[in-house]
Order: structure tokens, then C-alpha cells, then sequence
């Protein structure tokens, strides 16, 4: 076997080996020159470039190339290279291909490769969209003096109308007959799709009658375009005639024309229209129309499924399944789709049923519709089972399954399932894409975890997901959360110069987390950046830095939004300066922005805190001209400042007003109203409000605790009264309720059997009671001569008070959490100063002997210990810090103790002190 054939087939045999197959060729151009060198190379060159190109290796071909200069014969370099060009357009290496041309030409200028090869890489370059690659190759045609083919011509029409440059792709189709081309119905049809894309119907049409008086007959392809276009853009009626015309040229309207149709007016929402055109191709038949395909029937399932009609989805989805073969796989999918987004999810549930029992195996498309609804109705177990079952069933999830179900418990809150489905993604080869990990990061600021959110930010960077703007956004708003604004703003103008590398300025935990060498330029603050940190600084009152930021931003060329302006304006109302916020609304005027609800209920705002009355009526009434229906917001602003104004007696028509208009009343519409009324005295009004509060809001405890402390402060007891005992009936948390100064009164009216009653209450229906509210009671039934009540009630006092001493010890060692009414413990007990007249006669109290030694002497120095912070108790919690241990400290002190309480009081008090000190959980 000659050399030749040796080498091309060592090659072969090491085709799969593209490294040794390179060493094997080098080492034959190496070798000494011989008559047979030059046909070894020339038959294996073309082998060793197809392993190389297969193989991607782009090192390796430069070096081919080389070797192809240095030792091929010279008349056969150009055609080497050219056929290396070739083949590396052919196998989907543009780039390359294009490098490799231009060193071609630069080397041999004069020596121009045939027309053919420029179509092949400007159609190469094409399906990348390397538009600039494109314009050169042309360009370079013209200079090697080459006459560019209608095919070529058809090609760079078809790149410029691609990215939307109209204007020249009707240039370069003008030019064609110059450079000796004569458009055909291609060069046509390109054109007219590119006007249309660009919603440029007209031109298209235009171009039709352009094409017929150039006598090249339209095809179907063009006016199917037109008709299609047409319809998108509601023109049915021209629709209609040009389909007319067309059938006038002797075109018949094929299945293609009349899917285009349906399609084009489903997607603009004109579905009965495109059922009209359906039913006729059902029934038409015999007129030529064609008969509706899968295609077709898909068009309108989905067309009815997007607009809510689910009778008409649901019979036409049953027409097909009689007609057996028209429902596939993507039928179920459209109708399970539209289920979904209605939020049926049992029917969506029978319809994988029914694919099942149908044969029809669900796609990974198919279970992601559903995963994704569960997820947006909060059934994430549900959606859980669903990953499972396809998991069963053969279907492994991708990026958008597991990223769909990590969201959904990112909405939750639920943080760590999220982090636990992403970490069960990776494992499983899939990895979440930034879309993911933006969503992750902007749910752990929200939850203010921040250590977290820093981990996740640095494993983005690590693994290369590219940190974009959307990133950086989401830490400028987290930081403008925490009140961090200096720092956000460091981000923003940092993004300008060092992109999201601005990003390790946040301080010690985040240097290094952001790679500098990510590209800069695409990620550069944007107009959400800046609105974040300019509404950040408003609502802060740091309105000239908010005015500088904004300044900065108009400089770089962003165009401010009603977002930005409305964050000035809420500012300048809050503050009062009138004058300020109306240059404003001037200047967003000027910028095109409108004025939006939130616009005006700043506003309202702002001229109510001036007591401007009239000149808010008169923003109501433009609000209603432009068509901005008020909300809640509204009519709560309002209405607080006719009661700030003082008028108050107005306000209910505004109530009136609200119903009558369908915007519903919240808890601070009536908390404004309930409160307005109590403060001119008018408690028969509060409670009417009150009460039609309760028919339109519901039972809601800020509501009592409201009208309660307003009807104490009001010397309404008997109501305040009946109030409190309904609250504790519906089990309200109390800790809003004045409860202590409703007894105080009670019993400085002498109403103690009252007061004694709604401690009882209280205690049988689990509340926990500050013992503060004991005293006066006790003290009262003591005064009354009820002794044996003072002590029974003395007696509960001391149950809650160990109750809650076991309560601390179990907290402490399995960490149960608290009833939430038990509201009192010894941490806030005894850093409340009740006052030294009460102290001053408790002590007395004890010192005779409370009720003449009935009690025992712990239990009274436990009630004086637990109820009051007197400077006794000041200057001892002064002595230590609330880590330690009361008693070791308080010993040092037993003389001073002493001196205050007296030997026995101090003695029973030091020794409950030791027993408490094994609590570490109390404090002073």
C-alpha cells in the first residue's frame, strides 16, 4: 500500500481520536520531502480537517492553517483554504469561517474565492445573527468585483429586515436591477414579511401591487403573509378583500391562509370572529374551502381557553376526541393549560387522567402546567406529589419544574424548602438559571435574612450565572429596606464603571463575592435602580440627596417615570411644602408623565395637612375627568382630613359615597372615624360606626381595643365595660386593651364586685393577668370585710405566677412557644415602675401581716417582688447584667435587702431568688 493510502486510512481508523489523528498528520508535513509528499497531504487534508472541525478544535485548525501556507504547493493553498472556509460555515463555525476568509483574502487579494462561497457564509452567518459579519461579506463581494447573485441579494434583504433595518433593505432591493439582478417572488416575499413584522402593513401592500405591475405573479406565501398581518392588526375587513383578491389571481386559499387568519384574530382576542371563519371551513366545503386540520383546531381551543370560554373549549375539545385522531399530546396540553389558569385544578386532575387511560403519555410540558398552577394556588404539597409522580413515571424534571416549586415556597416564606429543591436540582445535573436565582435572593432580602441572601449571592458568582442589573437591583432594594441608603447609592453609581463587581463595596462580608471580570456593560443601573433608591431617600426626608440622584440619572440619559416623580411628591406633601410638590407635577408634566392614583392620593394628603378643603373636592373632580377611579387610600385621606379640618359631621356622606362607588371600607376607615367621634365627645356616633364597622369588616380586635381605650378616656365605663367582657367572650388578644385602668376605675368607684368579675373572666378564660391588676381588687374586698375572696383571689394571682415560672422552665428546655395571652412574665413585670406610693403601701401591707398572717410570708414577698419596680428594684438591677444569675448578686447586697423589706420579707425573698436563679431566662 503506497504512503498515501496508509496515511488516509490511519486517519479514518483514529477519526475517533482527533488529538492522535493531529499527531499523526503533523508528523507526516514533519517528515522529510519526498516525491510522494505532496499527494499525501493533498488526499489527507481534507480527512484531518473534517476530524479537526467535528471535534471544535479551533487551536488546532489556526495551526492547520499555518502548516496549510508553509507546506502545500502554492497553486493549491487558495483552494486548501477555501475548502477548510467551507467547511467550517457547514458545520456551524461562522466565526471561524469568517476568520479564516478574511486572513484568505488579506493573503490573496487577487485571487477572489466564487460567489458561491460568499452565499454559503452569508448564510452561515445568518442563522446567528452576525449581522456585522454579514455587511462585510458583502461589501468585500463588491470589492473582489464579483456581481452579487439574486440569491445573494435575497440573503442581505433578508439579515436587514431581521433587525428591523427596513429603510435599507428597501435600499439594497431598489439596487438589485443596477447590479444587473432582477428581483423574483422571494426578494418580494422577504420584503413584504419585514414590513409586516414591523407592523408596516401598508408599505406591504403596496409592495404587492408593485410586484404585479413588475409582472411577477404573488404566491400564496405573500398574501398569506398580508392577510395575517391584517388581522393582527384588527383590519379584518381588509382581510377579507384581500383574500378575495387573491382568489381573483387565481390562488385558491389554502389551510395555511386560513390558520393564519384564525391565529391572527385569537391572538388579538377576536375569537368569535375566527369561530365564524372555523365554522365556515366545517361546513363550506363544497365552495372550496379546506378542511380545518389539527392545527386548526388547536387555534380555536386555545383561542377559547385564553378568553374564558370554556363551554365552547370544552364541546370543541369533545369533538375531537370523537374524531380520534386530532387529539394529541398538545390538545390536552391547551386544555389543561386553560384549566389551570381558571383554577380548576380537579378537572385539570381528570384531564391527566383521561390522557393516560387515551395512551397520550404526559410531557415534561404537561407536568410543569400543573406544577406551576399548584404553586400559584399555595398547594405546594400538592405540587411536591406531582415532581414525584412524574419522577415514577420516567419524566425527569428540568430547570423550569424545579425552579417553579422553589419559587412557589419562596412566596411562601418557606426559605429553607426553597433552598432544599435547589440543592435537590443540582443533583440531579440541573441548575437554575438566573431568572431562579434573582427570585431566591429577592425573597431572602425580603424575609431579612441577609447572611443568607450573601451566601447565595456569592455561590451566583461562583458558579457564573453572570450577575446582572436585575441582581444588583434586588440588593440596592434590600439595602434601602434596612435603611442602609448610603450604601445603595455607592452600588448605583459604582455599577456606571465596575458593573456588578460594584457589588463587593458592601462592606467586609461582601468583598470578593463579585468577579471583576464580569462584563460591565451589561449591567449598568437603570431607571428601577434608580427609582429604588430615590424613593428610599424620600420617605427617609432626605429629599435634596433624593434630587441629586435624581439629577445624576437625567444626566446618564434616563428617562424618568411617574414612579420617580410620585416619591418626590409624597415627600413634599408629607412635609407640607405645597409650593415645591406642584413644581413638580410641573415638571413631570413637562416629561410626559401622567399623573397616577398614587399621584393624587399624596396630594390629598398633603392639602388635607393644610386644612385645604375646597382644593380637595377639586382634585376629586379631575381624578374623575381622567378617568382614575379613587381607592380606599383615597376616600381614608379624605376623610381623615375633613375630620383633622374639622368636619367631621361630613365625613359619613364620604362613607356613603365610598359604598355606593363599590370601594370598600378598611379597619382605618373606621379606626379614623371611630376615633374623630370619641374626640368631639360624640360616643353615640363612634359606636353606630362601630357597629356598621363590624357588618363590613368583621370582628376585629384593633376595633374594640380602640373603641374601649377611647370610651375609658371618655369616662364611659359602663360601655367600655360591656366591651371589654365581649372581647374577652371572642378571645382577643388584650395586650391593646386598657385593662388595668379599667379596674383602677371600677374600683375607685367602688365597684369591686365588677372588677373582681372580670378578673375571674379572665383567668377561666386563659388570660394571663399582670398581678399589678390584683392589688386594688384585693385591697377593695379586704376594705369590703370579703376576706375569704381577697385570698381566694390572692391565691389565684400566686397559681398564675407559678404557672408562669413552670412555663419558663419548659420554654427553656424543649422551647415551646408561649400562649399568646399569657402577656405578662417576670421580664416585663419587673421592669415596671407602678409608682412609690403603691410600693410604699404594699410594704406596709406585708409588714403587718396582710390580712393578719392568713398569707404566707413567700407569697406576699413573691407578689411585692413580681408586681413592682420600685428604686429599690432599679438600684439592684443596677448591680448586674441580665446574663447572671439574681441571687449570686443579690447575696452581696442581703444587707441592704434587709434594711428595705425587713429580716423576713428579705429572708423568704432571698431564698425564692435561689430557686429562681436556676432560670437563667430571668432577667431585670
Amino acid at each position: 500500500m503506497d504512503p498515501t493510502a496508509k496515511l488516509a486510512k490511519a486517519l479514518f481508523k483514529n477519526s475517533g481520536n482527533p488529538k492522535l489523528a493531529w499527531q499523526l498528520f503533523k508528523r507526516i508535513l514533519s517528515s522529510p520531502p519526498s516525491p510522494a509528499h505532496a499527494p499525501c497531504i493533498a488526499r489527507s487534508l481534507p480527512i484531518v480537517s473534517r476530524i479537526l472541525v467535528r471535534a471544535r478544535m479551533l487551536p488546532e485548525i489556526d495551526h492547520l492553517r499555518a502548516l496549510i501556507l508553509s507546506s502545500c504547493p502554492a497553486q493549491s493553498r487558495p483552494s486548501s483554504l477555501v475548502s477548510l472556509v467551507k467547511l467550517l460555515a457547514r458545520s456551524g463555525l461562522p466565526a471561524a469561517a469568517v476568520s479564516h476568509f478574511k486572513s484568505l483574502r488579506a493573503r490573496f487579494p487577487d485571487d477572489p474565492p466564487p460567489g458561491l462561497v460568499y452565499n454559503l457564509l452569508i448564510r452561515a452567518c445568518l442563522r446567528e445573527n452576525r449581522v456585522d459579519d454579514v455587511l462585510w461579506l458583502y461589501r468585500d463581494m463588491v470589492v473582489a468585483g464579483l456581481s452579487p447573485e439574486t440569491y445573494t441579494f435575497n440573503l442581505l434583504i433578508d439579515v436587514l429586515c431581521e433587525v428591523g433595518r427596513l429603510s435599507d433593505a428597501r435600499n439594497l432591493f431598489e439596487k438589485m436591477p443596477k447590479r444587473g439582478c432582477r428581483p423574483n417572488e422571494y426578494s418580494f416575499g422577504i420584503l413584504v414579511r419585514g414590513y409586516c413584522r414591523a407592523r408596516l402593513t401598508g408599505q406591504g401592500l403596496e409592495l404587492l401591487n408593485e410586484m404585479k405591475s413588475s409582472g411577477i405573479a404573488p404566491n400564496n406565501v405573500v398574501y398569506n403573509t398580508l392577510i395575517s398581518s391584517l388581522c393582527r392588526e384588527g383590519m379584518t375587513d381588509e382581510a377579507e378583500k384581500l383574500v378575495e383578491r387573491m382568489r381573483g389571481d387565481g390562488l385558491s386559499p389554502d389551510i395555511v391562509t386560513f390558520n393564519s387568519r384564525i391565529s391572527a384574530l385569537c391572538a388579538a382576542g377576536k375569537v368569535l370572529e375566527a369561530s365564524r371563519i372555523f365554522r365556515d371551513m366545517l361546513t363550506d366545503q363544497e365552495l372550496g374551502l379546506p378542511e380545518p386540520n389539527t392545527v386548526t383546531y388547536n387555534l380555536m381551543l386555545q383561542g377559547f381557553c385564553k378568553e374564558g370560554m370554556w363551554e365552547e373549549a370544552k364541546t370543541l375539545g369533545d369533538t375531537m376526541k370523537r374524531k380520534g385522531e386530532l387529539m394529541k399530546l398538545e390538545s390536552y396540553n391547551i386544555q389543561l393549560l386553560g384549566l389551570i389558569r381558571k383554577g380548576n385544578l380537579l378537572e385539570a386532575q381528570s384531564i391527566i387522567n383521561e390522557m393516560i387511560e387515551s395512551g397520550v403519555e404526559p410531557s415534561i410540558y404537561t407536568y410543569n402546567i400543573v406544577i406551576d398552577g399548584l404553586c400559584k394556588n399555595g398547594m405546594l404539597s400538592d405540587a411536591r406529589t406531582v415532581m414525584h409522580s412524574m419522577q415514577s413515571s420516567g419524566v425527569s424534571p428540568d430547570t423550569i419544574s424545579y425552579s417553579t416549586l422553589a419559587q412557589g415556597y419562596c412566596s411562601k416564606g418557606k426559605m429553607r424548602e426553597a433552598r432544599n429543591i435547589l440543592q435537590e436540582m443540582m443533583k440531579s445535573g440541573c441548575f437554575p438559571n438566573n431568572y431562579t436565582s434573582n427570585f431566591l435572593l429577592h425573597s431572602l432580602w425580603k424575609e431579612g435574612k441577609t447572611s443568607e441572601a450573601e451566601k447565595l449571592l456569592q455561590k451566583m458568582n461562583e458558579r457564573g450565572y453572570g450577575l446582572d442589573t436585575v441582581t444588583c437591583n434586588i440588593v440596592i432594594h434590600g439595602l434601602c429596606l434596612r435603611g442602609e441608603l448610603d450604601k445603595a447609592m455607592e452600588i448605583v453609581s459604582g455599577m456606571w464603571s465596575h458593573g456588578s463587581a460594584a457589588l463587593g463595596n458592601l462592606g467586609n462580608s461582601f468583598i470578593g463575592l463579585v468577579d471583576n471580570a464580569n462584563d460591565c456593560n451589561k449591567c449598568s443601573p437603570d431607571l428601577i435602580s434608580y427609582s429604588t433608591v430615590i424613593s428610599g431617600l424620600c420617605k427617609a426626608g432626605r429629599v435634596e440627596e433624593a434630587k441629586k440622584m435624581f439629577a445624576e440619572m437625567m444626566s446618564r440619559k434616563i428617562r424618568p417615570d411617574s414612579v420617580i416623580y410620585d416619591s418626590f411628591v409624597y415627600a413634599l406633601c408629607k412635609e407640607g411644602k405645597l409650593s415645591s410638590t406642584f413644581r413638580v407635577l410641573k415638571d413631570m408634566e413637562k416629561k410626559g408623565c401622567s399623573r397616577r392614583l398614587q399621584t393624587y392620593n399624596s396630594l390629598i394628603l398633603g392639602l388635607g395637612r393644610k386644612k385645604q378643603i375646597f382644593e380637595i373636592y377639586g382634585l376629586l373632580d379631575e381624578m374623575k375627568e381622567r378617568g382614575i377611579p379613587p381607592n380606599v387610600c383615597t376616600f381614608n385621606n379624605f376623610i381623615r382630613c375633613l375630620c383633622e379640618g374639622g368636619r367631621i359631621n361630613d365625613a359619613p356622606s364620604i362613607l356613603d359615597e365610598m359604598i355606593e362607588k363599590g370601594v370598600f371600607p378598611n379597619i382605618t376607615t373606621f379606626k379614623i372615624l371611630i376615633r374623630a367621634f370619641c374626640k368631639a365627645g360624640d360616643f353615640g356616633l363612634a359606636q353606630e360606626m362601630f357597629e356598621i364597622a363590624l357588618n363590613i369588616c368583621g370582628h376585629k380586635e384593633p376595633l374594640y381595643s380602640l373603641l374601649f381605650n377611647e370610651l375609658l378616656a371618655g369616662k364611659e365605663i359602663e360601655a367600655a365595660e360591656e366591651l371589654f367582657k365581649a372581647a374577652i367572650n371572642r378571645h382577643f388578644d388584650l395586650g391593646d386593651f386598657l385593662s388595668n385602668h379599667l379596674i383602677n376605675i371600677l374600683c375607685n368607684e367602688g365597684k369591686i364586685d365588677d372588677a373582681s368579675g372580670i378578673l375571674n373572666r379572665m383567668i377561666d378564660s386563659g388570660y394571663g393577668i399582670d398581678p399589678a391588676s390584683f392589688m386594688p381588687v384585693i385591697d377593695g374586698l379586704r376594705h369590703k370585710g370579703n376576706k375569704k375572696e381577697a385570698d381566694q383571689l390572692a391565691e389565684r394571682m400566686m397559681d398564675i405566677v407559678s404557672n408562669e415560672k413552670v412555663a419558663a422552665s419548659k420554654e427553656r428546655t424543649i422551647h415551646r412557644k408561649p400562649d399568646i395571652h399569657n402577656k405578662y412574665n417576670w421580664q416585663s413585670i419587673v421592669q415596671r415602675d407602678d409608682g412609690s406610693r403603691t410600693v410604699s403601701r404594699t410594704l406596709k401591707d406585708i409588714q403587718k401581716g396582710w390580712g393578719q398572717g392568713s398569707i404566707p410570708i413567700e407569697i406576699r414577698a413573691v407578689y411585692v417582688f413580681s408586681i413592682f419596680n420600685s428604686s429599690f428594684f432599679v438600684q439592684i438591677r443596677n448591680l448586674f447584667d441580665c446574663s447572671s444569675a439574681p441571687y449570686r448578686i443579690l447575696k452581696r447586697e442581703e444587707t441592704m435587702i434587709v434594711e428595705m423589706l425587713g429580716s423576713a420579707v428579705a429572708h423568704s425573698l432571698m431564698n425564692i431568688l435561689r430557686q429562681l436563679s436556676e432560670f437563667s431566662s430571668l432577667s431585670f
